[in-house]
């Protein structure tokens, strides 16, 4: 495979397309090699437009759903960022690339463990990595920046109450068939707008409570 070549195809024919144009977010997904964070099993699809599957039931997101999250942060060089679902960590390194530092949670021990020595191999050395349910943590006004890299029913307030004043959340809310990207920002302690960005469906967090379905 020609990597550059399969590289600038994706951020061309997918990314771009999906309206992604901050420069600083496509030069971003130039920069971190996608190719290190795939399983090897998937490094042929490592550039393809889909989720590539991981152990116990999760995904990499696809490329034009990173790129859709990183341009909605809006993250900024001093911002501290939280990453709820580390995966395989290439959207870790892409958020350490932007950010001043940031905290991952992972609540499988191998793929932190994973992570960390691909985020190592990178360079990527203003990373914490934790292992832990992100549904039970409590971090209050302590994030500039939120990715909820995993869909669940309902917008969780606890993450909402872990942004600082101005800070910003992605989160996939809902469930099959029908779920929506937002973004929530705080805008005073207590208050925060929510815009709707794009429908999407992703795997929900491991222990998100899954509404009971409607029954006529």
């Amino acid at each position: 495979m020609n990597l550059e070549y399969a590289r600038n195809q994706m951020i061309r024919q997918q990314v771009r397309a999906w309206e992604v144009l901050d420069n600083r977010v496509l030069e971003t997904l130039q920069a971190v090699p996608r190719e290190a964070f795939v399983p090897e099993q998937y490094r042929g699809a490592a550039f393809a437009d889909l989720e590539i599957p991981l152990a116990h039931g999760q995904a990499m997101l696809a490329p034009k759903i990173e790129g859709r999250l990183l341009q909605a942060l809006h993250i900024e060089t001093a911002d501290r960022v939280l990453e709820i679902g580390t995966g395989t960590g290439f959207l870790t390194a892409c958020l350490a690339r932007l950010g001043g530092a940031v905290v991952s949670v992972d609540i499988f021990a191998e793929f932190t463990a994973a992570a960390a020595a691909r985020l190592e191999a990178v360079g990527a050395d203003n990373v914490e990595l934790l292992t832990a349910d992100a549904l039970q943590l409590e971090r209050p006004d302590e994030f500039d920046a939120i990715a909820v890299t995993g869909s669940i029913p309902d917008l969780d307030e606890r993450f909402v109450r872990m942004l600082r004043p101005s800070g910003r959340l992605f989160v996939v809310t809902g469930r099959d068939p029908v779920m929506e990207a937002e973004l929530i920002t705080l805008t005073s302690p207590g208050r925060w707008t929510r815009q709707t960005l794009f429908e999407t469906s992703l795997t929900p967090l491991i222990n998100a409570t899954t509404p009971a379905p409607f029954v006529l």
